[in-house]
């Protein structure tokens, strides 16, 4: 007999939708890709630390075998958690962030090798950067697994700006034996042998307080007041915060003589005004005040003049210019396809492995070796922007934009102040420069974009169907008895 409509060996249309509404159907979370991106990151890195032991004319031994197994035993941990804890994070953004720290350890080995030859050269770098990288990956983890959802940073959004601001002006308040100034800045804060930036934490704490800020008070800066020559300019009274921002920003460079620290602090400001705003007047409006303060604060501070003549003059401002000097000689040296790693000699720039390691990259792999970082970079910074994009809550929008503009806004000020198009500032090259607090607090940013990716990429769980309400015409009637 042929099965008829209400034969249970035939599944119906509408129980066949109700299946597959309770089921929905799985979405790829892309791990594996993920896996297979690191372990050919592995390799490149690995092989380039053996191709500088046989340029050095020597045969590679334990030391390289050391940093390639640490770097795939390092990353291997940290793809089992993003695994376990943020399987539909971003499947992107740890490659490119593990290819750009390998092989910025690769570069600092190199300029290990080359101070190595001198007599009094200073210590090797890389295997305390693979420390640092072992620690920014243990708080790597603990975000991931602590932050189990990130909105519910917005809930200590005033505490984190509180913080974030003290930490940023801790170096200048605290006595010069705890917090010395190093080439005329005060950046860093040393308890015996451990210093560390503050300012690198800062940030991260300083983003969390502006999402939740532009989100409560979004009204502030989108009402506009006079119009003038075409533009809606914002009321004089909704200009507190920027103002506030301002004086902050202006305050780092008279107190701690850091320029990078201050201008990344109000850029990240006024981008993240105008992502939440779409108004460009507010970009011009932050711009007029920091040039204004900039202008004010030049004859005052012989550390910015010389920061400046350096940039303006570099083959002829002396001691000032040493630096940027040695730094365009190698670059020129290095041409169009480099010298090849362990062909050049970057060692002679000094801070080759942290303020020029740019300069370095593009010695021995040339301006198409330098321009596969920069390509990096703008496809991490791409990523990340698309996660707030995706993101489903205005705050993890907001917050998504600003850790990944803060990524780009320091690669371009770092790779302008290397080349001589805009001032040197001090900053550090995101996960490429050796140094602790830089790679520490990168760590901690990665792990919070991760974290919004999951939440935006992770399927919805089907709402549970509520029960249909009969007809009235057949409902069943029912009969109410008065009391007697």
């Amino acid at each position: 007999m042929a099965p008829t409509d209400t034969d249970p060996g035939t599944p119906s249309a509408s129980g066949s939708g109700a299946q597959e509404a309770t089921n929905p159907p799985r979405t790829p979370n892309r791990r594996g890709i993920e896996l297979v991106m690191l372990g050919f990151s592995a390799v490149i890195v690995t092989s380039a630390l053996a191709l500088i032991s046989i340029n050095q004319e020597s045969q590679p031994g334990t030391q390289v075998l050391y940093y390639g197994l640490a770097f795939l035993a390092l990353f291997g941990l940290a793809h089992l958690a993003v695994r376990r804890w943020a399987p539909y994070g971003d499947p992107l953004l740890l490659p490119l962030v593990a290819f750009l720290n390998g092989f910025g350890l690769v570069l600092i080995h190199r300029v290990d090798i080359g101070n190595a030859t001198e007599p009094e050269g200073p210590s090797a770098s890389a295997p305390s950067q693979v420390a640092y990288t072992a620690i920014g990956l243990v708080l790597f983890v603990l975000v991931l697994k602590v932050v189990s959802d990130h909105r519910t940073l917005a809930k200590y959004a005033y505490t984190c700006g509180l913080v974030g601001l003290v930490a940023l002006a801790l170096p200048a308040v605290l006595p010069s034996f705890i917090a010395p100034p190093i080439n005329g800045a005060k950046l860093w804060i040393r308890i015996g042998s451990l210093s560390f930036q503050p300012a690198e934490f800062a940030k991260i704490l300083l983003l969390v307080f502006f999402a939740a800020f532009l989100v409560s008070k979004r009204e502030l800066f989108t009402t506009a007041g006079r119009r003038f020559l075409g533009i809606d300019f914002p009321r004089a009274r909704d200009l507190a915060p920027v103002l506030v921002a301002w004086a902050a920003s202006i305050g780092i460079v008279v107190l701690e003589r850091d320029l990078g620290t201050s201008l990344l602090f109000f850029g990240i400001v006024l981008v993240m005004i105008y992502i939440a705003t779409e108004r460009a007047v507010w970009i011009a409006i932050g711009l007029s005040l920091f040039a204004l303060g900039c202008v004010v604060a030049y004859p005052l501070f012989g550390h910015l003049q010389e920061r400046v003549d350096a940039w303006l003059n570099p083959l002829t401002s002396g001691d000032s210019g040493y630096q940027l000097r040695k730094a365009l000689y190698g670059m020129a040296e290095g041409g169009i396809g480099g010298s090849g790693l362990g062909g050049g000699r970057p060692a002679i720039v000094p801070y080759a492995k942290s303020d020029f390691i740019l300069s370095t990259a593009a010695e021995e792999l040339g301006l198409l070796g330098l321009a596969v970082f920069l390509l990096v970079y703008l496809l991490l910074t791409a990523r990340g922007l698309r996660v707030a994009l995706a993101a489903r809550d205005s705050f993890g929008k907001l917050l998504a934009g600003g850790l990944s503009f803060t990524i780009s806004f320091q690669v371009f000020v770092v790779a302008g102040g290397v080349t001589g198009l805009i001032p040197l500032t001090g900053l550090t090259t995101p996960f490429l420069a050796a140094g602790g607090s830089s790679l520490v607090g990168n760590y901690v940013l990665v792990a919070l974009l991760l974290r919004i990716s999951d939440s935006s990429r992770r399927p919805q769980q089907p709402s549970k169907p509520q029960p249909k309400q009969p007809p009235i015409a057949e409902a069943h009637t029912e009969l109410v008895e008065r009391p007697r």
